[in-house]
């Protein structure tokens, strides 16, 4: 395939960037969608496969997370070269070469003899898949109208939760015919065909503006987005956040897995269909934030996550999955306006933009990594109730956290009164 260099580039904006409906517009937001797709199918693949790593490898279940929480951990390292990086040489050619090496890593994965040797794998796989989430919400801002950006970033992290979604469908079904192996295998396959659609349909950046070089832009640029308390709120958010969603989604499978409900891989794994409310969670929690503020629905979202939470305490298995349901929802939407509002308050206060984007995200898989791991503890600690409290102890920090950013000084000007133009369909599918 051949890219479309500057696709869409005529009449689709006013020196504001992508306007809504415009062509641009729906190239980059599909194009980030595949790629947010390919990046967390990647990431998660093996989440539902747990109980059968721990088997296979005879390994604990807090060990078995490493599978995941390695690659988390390393990816938040990779943030922290891969925004500086951008903000010198650019946007897109981080986001391609990140998911056509992170996809290739996921087909060598299938050949790790062992189980140091996997883990091995997969944190590496996390550095390669640092440079999406880099640069993605960077990339919109500069290149987006404000008109559309909040509806543009939801559809990105909308591309996030269905890239969670069909990773872990896609593995759990795979599993059940081949093991790990053919999962693995599958995921990365699925990778690399979003990356020929993102090489294909991403519009080159036109409206980027390298930073200066040397250690001491940097050393500026740094401090800039550690400095600012509400970007630092955001980053605390982030990480709270992460923590409480790794933890339960970690754990789930060990307990649907067990007695009384004892479900196999691939029907364990058809609970992961809830991500599909988090891709529309996310894309209207950005609507909302564009017209009631984000200062509103964050902490909204927040409690919506914090009520499906307590649901997946009862027993019945319907209330199980429809709490992991209210749960993923209320993250996504959470997760969706926080990371758009760090762009938005980075920019408006003059600071580095992807750095800022990646600081919050190195919080984001810190918090990953942590909970993530936390979460196997806790289930072999003391079974689903540890883990809700775990969870629970970390949305309610966020919820704090809320609180304190709600009484921070706006930087950004009021939502305007005339509600913003109505999307065309491919934005909202």
């Amino acid at each position: 395939m051949t890219p479309v260099p500057g696709a869409g580039s005529a009449p689709d904006d006013d020196d504001g960037g992508y306007l809504p409906g415009s062509d641009g517009l729906r190239r980059a937001s599909w194009a980030l969608f595949l790629a947010g797709v390919a990046v967390f199918a990647l990431l998660y693949a093996p989440q539902p496969l747990l109980p059968l790593l721990a088997s296979d490898f005879s390994q604990t279940p807090a060990a078995a997370t490493l599978a995941v929480s390695a690659t988390t951990a390393s990816l938040a390292v990779g943030l922290l070269v891969a925004g500086p990086l951008s903000e010198r040489f650019g946007r897109t050619r981080l986001v391609h070469a990140s998911l056509v090496a992170s996809s290739a890593l996921g087909l060598v994965a299938v050949l790790a003899p062992t189980w140091d040797w996997l883990v091995v794998l997969r944190a590496v796989q996390g550095l390669a898949l640092a440079g999406l989430p880099a640069v993605a919400v960077a990339y919109l801002r500069e290149e987006v109208h404000p008109l559309a950006a909040g509806r543009a970033t939801g559809l990105y992290v909308g591309g996030n939760a269905i890239g969670g979604m069909l990773g872990r469908l896609l593995s759990s079904g795979l599993a059940e015919l081949g093991g790990w192996k053919a999962a693995q295998g599958g995921v990365a396959v699925l990778g690399l065909v979003c990356a020929a659609l993102v090489w294909w349909l991403l519009p080159r950046s036109r409206r980027f503006t390298p930073a200066p070089a040397g250690l001491r832009a940097l050393g500026r640029r740094t401090r800039g987005v550690v400095t600012d308390p509400a970007l630092l709120g955001l980053y605390g958010l982030s990480l709270a956040l992460m923590g409480s969603f790794v933890a339960v989604w970690n754990a789930i499978g060990f307990r649907l897995e067990a007695s009384p409900y004892s479900l196999g891989p691939a029907a364990a794994g058809l609970v992961f269909t809830v991500y599909a409310l988090g891709s529309v969670a996310s894309a209207q929690g950005g609507r909302l934030a564009d017209g009631l503020g984000r200062r509103v629905v964050v902490p909204v979202a927040v409690l919506v996550m914090g009520a499906g939470l307590a649901a997946t305490a009862a027993s019945p298995l319907w209330a199980v999955v429809a709490g992991m349901a209210v749960f993923t929802a209320g993250f996504f939407a959470a997760h969706g306006v926080a990371s758009g509002w760090v762009a938005a308050r980075a920019g408006a206060g003059g600071r580095a933009t992807a750095q800022a984007a990646s600081t919050y995200l190195f919080a984001y898989y810190v918090g990953s990594s942590l909970g993530g791991t936390a979460g196997g503890a806790a289930w072999s600690a003391g079974g689903w109730s540890s883990v809700v409290l775990l969870a629970g102890g970390a949305a309610l920090v966020a919820l704090l956290l809320t609180g304190l950013l709600a009484r921070t000084r706006s930087l950004l000007p009021p939502p305007s009164s005339s509600p913003p133009s109505p999307p065309s369909a491919p934005e909202t599918a």
